[in-house]
């Protein structure tokens, strides 16, 4: 696929023509409702129609059972208008939807809201797909339809189902509830019962197979054993000596030998301001003094005292996964400092960085304290040097699992780097969800396939990066916010995808969708990623 190509798909994907004299539109706290979004999403403005606005179906949840449209004729003459609404399932999970205004009559020539009513019957759970057609009249051969598609979820209330169920006990409250104390207490005294005999005979049984395996004249067998009371130490000198960090394998191996390299004196390293904290994570604004006594500008990332051994063990395993790496765009560990009863530390270059998922939201503030107001052709220009970080790490053989503005840097200047993602599950946590599997997971920027089958690739990445280009253009607003995480892999299976930012470019929003689509295979490689967007970044600079 060719240059050219792959930008006239995108430009295919968006398509706008002129209908009447109309804005039709959702306020402002209609969309905060409905999106979680800070801003007014527009169907019509001026006469020209936002089709994807009306192509996106947009589920509405159950605690939610209205809808609001804001409209306002700026036409000569009267728009004739005719509402019908049409809901595809039965009246035993849908009752018959209603309108507060007539279903035909004449668009008002002042900012009017009107209401569409979606009552559930709380019979029976289920989805429901609601059309709701709006035709508007300019002329007898001028006859416009607009067509806004919801998907209405709606639960079922146990206390109706149930309400023709009665029960009669005759027994007095009290004896029926000193009953149920003592049928508890009998099961409990089984079940403790029970165990007991199972630990029992676990011990038994292990204790013989220990004395066989002992007093076996057979070939010898290697086991890992535990050591020695006197040999366990806690603090991060012994690392390089054995592997206390449960990192018993190949790549504990590998890791230490890597952080032997990198292994610095901690009074080599001064450290100046806390830049964030969470529980148990801290990043500094520090100094390290180099081979030459040169003091060289770092950030230091390092955990609490009271931080587990698993903490410990994240924190040095994603923060040496950007090793030895050297690229313009990627910021790279500088070197480690381990010491006797002291935290690690993880030593970064610093060259006046920020947070880029915290500078984005420091550009959503008001007058006094904005740190940057980002034109699209700055955002498109700092998706292009993720880009080339992304191609960079994937030609090493690298992926980066967990791509997004909270693991990027940026400078005054908006120079952007991606970093590791050590210690972020402190730091944001509510990026991060887990699943009933014990894992910290960023579940609403994982591709599909990730989330469902923990399987990563170069398109996972990709994936990746279209929820991170969606942060830029909302500047880090949450993605997904009113989708609970349990239900993000069937949302996704379904083909729901996030909604097009206000003031996003059509071009722009094409490359995240192109990147969200469902089968790997389909999604752009990040080289084809960059020729579009670099096609796109020129013709923004031809209006400068």
């Amino acid at each position: 696929m060719n240059q050219n190509l792959i930008f006239i798909f995108f430009l295919s994907c968006w398509v706008r023509f002129t209908c009447g004299y109309l804005n039709l539109y959702l306020s402002l706290l209609e969309v905060q409702r409905l999106l979680g979004l800070d801003a007014e999403l527009y169907y019509v403005r001026e006469g020209v129609i936002n089709n994807y606005a009306l192509n996106f179906v947009v589920p509405v949840p159950s605690k939610l059972d209205s809808l609001q449209f804001t409209w306002k004729s700026v036409a000569d003459r009267p728009l004739l208008y005719a509402i019908n609404v049409d809901a595809s399932n039965s009246p035993s999970v849908l009752l018959p939807p209603k309108l507060n205004i007539t279903s035909t009559g004449s668009v008002p020539t002042s900012v009017q809201t009107f209401s569409v009513t979606l009552p559930c019957s709380g019979v029976l759970a289920g989805e429901v797909d609601v059309t709701i057609t709006i035709n508007i009249t300019i002329s007898h051969t001028n006859v416009t339809t607009l067509p806004f598609r919801r998907k209405k979820i709606c639960a079922k209330l146990e206390n109706q189902s149930n309400s023709h169920v009665f029960v009669v006990d005759t027994a007095p409250p009290y004896s029926n509830s000193v009953n149920i104390f003592y049928v508890a207490v009998f099961l409990a005294l089984i079940l403790i019962v029970i165990l007991a005999s199972v630990i029992t005979t676990y011990y038994i049984k292990n204790k013989k197979t220990r004395r066989t395996t002992e007093g076996s004249s057979g070939p010898s067998t290697t086991f890992l054993t535990a050591m020695p009371r006197s040999t366990v130490n806690t603090s991060y000198g012994s690392f390089r000596r054995m592997p206390s960090y449960s990192l018993i394998d190949e790549r504990s191996k590998d890791l230490q030998e890597r952080i032997a390299e990198l292994t610095v004196q901690r009074c080599r390293v001064c450290l100046s301001s806390v830049i964030l904290e969470g529980t148990f994570a801290r990043v500094y604004q520090g100094s390290y003094t180099n081979e030459d006594g040169v003091d060289e500008a770092i950030i230091v990332k390092t955990v609490t005292d009271h931080a587990s051994q698993i903490q410990i063990s994240l924190l040095l395993q994603e923060g040496m996964s950007m090793y030895s790496l050297s690229h313009k765009n990627i910021l790279s560990i500088l070197r480690v400092s381990i010491e006797d009863h002291t935290a690690p530390f993880l030593l970064y270059p610093y060259n006046n960085y920020n947070n880029l998922k915290i500078f984005l939201q420091k550009c959503k503030l008001s007058s006094e304290g904005v740190s940057h107001t980002l034109t699209t052709q700055e955002v498109v220009d700092m998706a292009l040097q993720i880009i080339e970080a992304m191609q960079y790490l994937h030609k090493k053989h690298l992926l980066h699992k967990d791509l997004a503005a909270r693991n990027c840097v940026v400078d005054d200047k908006l120079r952007v780097q991606v970093a590791d993602n050590a210690l972020s599950r402190d730091l944001f946590p509510s990026d991060y969800h887990c699943l009933g599997d014990n894992e910290n997971r960023p579940i609403k920027w994982l591709a599909i396939e990730s989330l469902l089958h923990k399987t990563f690739s170069v398109s996972s990445d990709v994936w990746s990066f279209g929820v991170l280009l969606w942060e830029l253009t909302t500047l880090a607003q949450q993605p997904y916010v009113e989708i609970d995480p349990f239900e993000m892999a069937a949302y996704l299976k379904d083909g729901y995808r996030l909604a097009q930012p206000i003031n996003c470019p059509d071009e722009l929003f094409a490359v995240m969708a192109y990147c969200w689509a469902m089968s790997a295979e389909e999604r752009p490689t990040f080289t084809q990623l960059q020729i579009c967007l670099q096609d796109f970044y020129t013709q923004l600079t031809r209006y400068v």
